[in-house]
């Protein structure tokens, strides 16, 4: 078993940053790729970026793409979201999600183990 748990969510202005952490226990981080996906009210939830065991892949939504970073730590067990020039669509809950196995990007199935979330809004 795998626990996730996201920090780093709060209420920025429209232009600013926020740096999203997600901490696992309970097993090393280095067996698993691991995503980050988001959920505004009323829509479904969306795949933002993804990033393989090693870090040595990152994928993202086309949405984000040049604004937000993907990154992990295994030794410290950790991955982070660097979220850059954020927008009013950006708010939505955040959850990063871990993957035993290849998963294709963009896909929100096939991650055995999510965090509770955590929430990201932007004001105009």
């Amino acid at each position: 078993q795998v626990q996730l748990v996201e920090s780093g969510g709060g209420l920025v202005q429209a232009g600013g940053s926020l740096r999203l952490s997600c901490a696992a226990s309970g097993r090393p981080l280095s067996s698993y790729a691991m995503g980050w996906f988001r959920q505004a009210p009323g829509k479904e939830r969306e795949f933002v970026a993804s990033i393989n065991w090693s870090g040595g892949r990152t994928d993202y939504a086309a949405s984000v793409k040049g604004r937000f970073t993907i990154s992990r730590d295994n030794a410290k067990n950790t991955v982070h979201l660097q979220m850059n020039s954020l927008k009013p669509e950006d708010t939505a809950v955040y959850y990063c999600a871990a993957a035993s196995t290849t998963v294709r990007p963009g896909m929100t199935q096939g991650y055995d183990y999510w965090g509770q979330g955590t929430q990201v809004t932007v004001s105009s």
